[in-house]
């Protein structure tokens, strides 16, 4: 039985989506120990943002809650707590958003003292995720990562199942409590979740490889979010993607063929936003999904050149890209987009900076300024990019011609007496990659021709050298 004392008092689930509009309130906790790298007041604003992203919520009120340190069972003091709650009791709250880490312990605590639902910044991106994924991978990803954020979340007061007894009670052993048994369940759940996704991966990879065949270079779209990506891969494609001033709105990727002016075509792949501090369960659970982004040949880099906090998100932005491990030798264009909301002498002087620094693209996806320079760049960075070569490994360079496979560099393949024969079309950082494998690599290997509009070429057969790599 629960003690009438314990009880929490009863209240509406603000994700019941048959439920009216959540009134929420945002909190910015400002740690004065702690150093930070953005500005309070524009860490709060984009944490309205998220809140403004969630359906049937309604943002009632915000602020920055500055703090001497954090109090470990109730991460603020008791005088800011009692305040607080005048102020979500006068307000109506029915949901509490802290912009930052709350722990369990802190949670419990809290929504007992405040009689509302809280929501840490991971539980309120994880809550936007499960709405917008719509793919079964992104599904699976977002599941699977919140049952990871739900598993440290355990530690409710059990006080009606405090403990469950094996055998009969009075002879078994002392059995397992009820938050064991439901960690166990998790990890039962994760297990399920995992062995789907596996499958769909496998069925994603079957896709990669079949595009890896086309010879067609991939461009993928990175940044931070709400940085107009979208905005930009609709105009560059001429698709419709959803495109809303809105974080994260898009989550699943988006890949399309585009014609460049030069006549060239390639991919292009709309990814997720990235965002500062992103949560640690999404930041391995869509790995997956971003691995077009390592197997890119160009990335561009797509910045709101008008926010404030551009320098920051950007600095954001490559941490994410070193985290994810994506090669520095593939080239980088930054696009500065949104130059429409500049004013004009701001505007006019990142002209004259893009004109004079290579790899800076000022543009504008909702007007079009700036496209066609971009689309001339990216067809010039991609020019000669892939070749033609051939190579002859013997039977026990099997490490090397499985690198090649799985790099989807393989045209063709035909096993001699002597070994494997291959017809390879790749970029030069992999032919750099492969070489670095082994330095008698470079003796072995003669381009054919050079690939300049994606199509076939030819290539010849004569004799090679073949090629052993270290024991």
């Amino acid at each position: 039985m629960v003690d009438s004392d314990e009880r929490e008092p009863p209240r509406r689930d603000p994700h019941d989506r048959g439920a009216v509009v959540t009134r929420a309130y945002v909190l910015h906790p400002e740690i004065k120990s702690v150093r930070h790298r953005r500005l309070p007041e524009l860490a709060l604003a984009e944490a309205v943002s998220l809140a403004d992203a969630m359906p049937e919520l309604e943002v009632v009120g915000a602020e920055v809650v500055r703090l001497p340190k954090v109090q470990p069972g109730l991460l603020f003091g008791t005088g800011k707590i009692d305040e607080l709650k005048g102020r979500f009791d006068a307000a109506r709250v029915d949901l509490v958003l802290v912009d930052g880490p709350v722990t369990p312990v802190q949670q419990r605590n809290l929504e007992r003292e405040w009689g509302v639902k809280l929501l840490d910044r991971t539980g309120l991106i994880l809550e936007i995720f499960a709405d917008r994924a719509r793919t079964r991978e992104g599904v699976l990803q977002v599941e699977l990562a919140a049952l990871s954020y739900q598993r440290t979340r355990l530690v409710r007061a059990w006080t009606h199942l405090e403990r469950q007894r094996g055998g009969f009670g009075f002879v078994g052993g002392p059995g397992e409590t009820q938050i064991e048994a439901d960690r166990r369940a998790i990890d039962e759940e994760v297990v399920k979740i995992r062995r789907q996704l596996s499958k769909v991966v496998k069925t994603r990879e079957l896709h990669r490889a079949a595009r890896r065949k086309v010879p067609f270079p991939v461009v993928a779209l990175v940044g931070y979010t709400n940085a107009g990506k979208s905005t930009l891969f609709n105009r560059m494609t001429g698709a419709e993607v959803l495109a809303k001033d809105m974080l994260f709105a898009t989550l699943d990727p988006t890949m399309r063929g585009v014609t460049l002016p030069s006549g060239k075509k390639v991919i292009l792949s709309d990814t997720v936003g990235f965002i500062s501090d992103l949560p640690t369960q999404l930041v391995a659970a869509f790995r997956a999904t971003l691995e077009e982004v390592l197997e890119a040949d160009l990335i561009l880099h797509v910045r709101d050149i008008a926010h404030p906090e551009t320098e920051e998100q950007a600095a954001d932005v490559g941490e994410i890209l070193e985290s994810l491990g994506v090669d520095e030798d593939v080239p980088m264009f930054e696009v500065w987009n949104k130059i429409d909301l500049l004013s004009p002498d701001i505007r006019d002087a990142l002209l004259v900076q893009d004109a004079r620094t290579p790899g800076i693209h000022a543009v504008s996806a909702v007007t079009g300024e700036g496209l066609d320079p971009l689309l001339a760049a990216i067809s010039a960075a991609l020019d000669d990019e892939r070749s033609i070569a051939e190579l002859v490994l013997p039977f026990s360079a099997g490490r090397a011609r499985a690198w090649l496979h799985d790099q989807g560099v393989v045209a063709s393949e035909q096993m001699e007496d002597d070994g494997y024969r291959l017809a390879v079309r790749w970029s030069a950082r992999q032919r750099a990659a492969f070489a670095a494998m082994d330095p008698r690599f470079a003796d072995t290997v003669r381009d054919e021709a050079r690939d300049d509009n994606g199509g076939e070429s030819p290539v010849e057969t004569g004799p090679r050298t073949p090629w052993t790599p270290e024991a």
